[in-house]
């Protein structure tokens, strides 16, 4: 029998392989960082390296030092020259004030559930029902209504007593067996249906239903002027309803189709989602990464960083310079890293805020038209073009324009919102996608809502403005900007 057996081999190899410095990483995220973001990035290099420091104004003078210690070993950099003469970069910035972004730290606001509960304090409850209540809302989504069966409500609820079953018992030993029993009972579907009906008459108004049209119901039923002709729209016709299809309506209810027009008006003044008005959406703070403003007839870019810290090197460590001693094994490696991470971080900044100014110019140079006129008058654009034009890699301006934002004198957009496909028109000039979207919905406003426009005549007057267009793409463009179809739009 031959055995087998393992070894180690040392050979050598020939390979050509792509590797991407660090630094280099580094300076891609640093260019995909929005404003808020790179100010705490910047904050924690400043923790971590030592040679950094913030330029405090304009009135230090510059250390002049004589600079004959060059670097015995050949080293690509000066670092001591470095060190003594300072490293500022950021660019003038005297063209503005300085701005002060104190962004405030909300707390906490009272979301639905909260509301609910506060509410079940003010009631009668038992432990039982108060716990059956707890379970309800807290299966509430935050439009306010119900998506949980009852039935796994109930399946719930017996399984959090089970788990607690043994701890209870010996919290009431000196309950009576009869009192015993009904706490330790379990769970029912007709206990949870009662309590529904008791969560629903919760303010807001229709929150705990399970689906839109309980909701609907409960609304109605909760304004005290319920009218029976949209309560049994609601009731019993209520695929006809979502469809606007009137006239089915009218049919079933011997009524005139106006008369169900005026009240699907009614109906549509109610909250469909009541949950919101309780759910505060988390505050998003935005802080423009570039300024737009328009000067002696002429558009120009400002790069928006006076409140961002200014860089240099630490003007501290330039006794470490001046000591040639310190230069010397361990403190020379230290001293050579952190001076390399630090001219790096000051130089990424500085190619950072270069890139954006590029891309930003050349986006005013291609929009005009929008900062002209509005919305109707952008161009398509595409990163490739920018690409090509700044002479950089595309995916490069895709980081540029990843959450930034723009404050131009027709308000704060992203940086994303100049980019869209484009049509061609009869004039031989583009216009973008987001332009045609402002014309159709421009056509639609002025409508006359008792013959409202269909897809095939918005084609038609997009044509007649000189936009080639086919009528699918209307359809398309009309469902993005949530607009109903014309049936759906017509007034009888």
């Amino acid at each position: 029998m031959t055995g087998l057996g393992t070894r180690l081999i040392q050979s050598p190899e020939l390979r050509q392989e792509m590797k991407i410095n660090p630094r280099l990483y580094q300076a891609m995220e640093l260019l995909h960082l929005p404003l808020l973001d790179l100010q705490q990035r910047l904050k924690q290099e400043m923790t971590e390296n030592p040679f950094l420091e913030v330029v405090e104004g304009d009135t230090e003078q510059e250390v002049e030092l004589d600079q004959d210690g060059a670097d015995e070993d050949g080293d690509e950099v000066d670092w001591e020259s470095i060190l003594l003469d300072g490293f500022d970069a950021g660019g003038h910035r005297a063209q503005y004030e300085p701005r002060d972004f104190d962004i405030p730290t909300p707390s906490r606001a009272p979301d639905l559930r909260d509301h609910l509960e506060n509410q079940t304090q003010l009631l009668t409850l038992s432990g039982r029902e108060q716990r059956i209540a707890q379970e309800i809302i807290g299966n509430i989504d935050d439009d306010g209504l119900l998506r949980c069966p009852l039935e796994t409500i109930a399946q719930d609820l017996n399984s959090w007593l089970e788990d607690v079953r043994d701890v209870a018992l010996e919290a009431a030993e000196d309950e009576s067996p009869e009192e015993l029993a009904i706490m330790l009972a379990p769970f029912g579907l007709g206990e949870v249906e009662e309590m529904l009906e008791t969560v629903q008459d919760m303010d807001p108004p229709g929150v705990g239903a399970r689906d839109l049209r309980e909701c609907l119901l409960i609304q109605l039923r909760e304004s005290g002027e319920e009218n029976e002709l949209i309560r049994t729209m609601v009731d019993e016709h209520f695929d006809d309803l979502l469809s606007h299809r009137w006239a089915n309506i009218a049919r079933a209810l011997g009524v005139a189709p106006r008369l169900i027009q005026d009240a699907a008006d009614e109906l549509a003044r109610l909250d469909p989602k009541p949950g919101l008005r309780h759910s505060p959406e988390p505050e998003h703070y935005i802080v423009p990464d570039l300024i737009v403003e328009k000067i002696s007839g002429e558009y120009m870019v400002f790069a928006n960083d006076t409140s961002m810290p200014q860089l240099r090197l630490a003007r501290s460590y330039q006794e470490v310079a001046r000591d040639k001693r310190l230069f010397q094994g361990e403190n020379k490696t230290f001293i050579k890293d952190k001076l390399n991470s630090a001219s790096w971080m000051i130089q990424a900044i500085e190619q950072r805020r270069q890139t954006m100014l590029k891309v930003m110019q050349y986006i005013v140079e291609r929009q005009h038209g929008f900062f002209e006129k509005g919305v109707q008058h952008l161009r398509p654009l595409t990163l490739r073009e920018v690409a090509d034009h700044i002479e950089m890699h595309e995916s490069t301006v895709s980081r540029v324009t990843n959450e930034k934002f723009v404050q131009t004198p027709r308000g704060v957009f992203s940086l994303k919102y100049f980019f869209s496909s484009g049509l061609s028109t009869t004039s031989g000039t583009d216009i973008s996608a987001r332009g045609v979207k402002a014309k159709m919905e421009a056509l639609i406003s002025g409508e006359n809502v008792h013959k409202p426009l269909t897809d095939m005549a918005l084609v038609k007057l997009l044509r007649a403005d000189g936009v080639r267009i086919a009528r699918r793409t209307v359809a398309k463009y009309r469902d993005q900007l949530g607009i109903l179809p014309a049936r759906m739009r017509k007034r009888l």
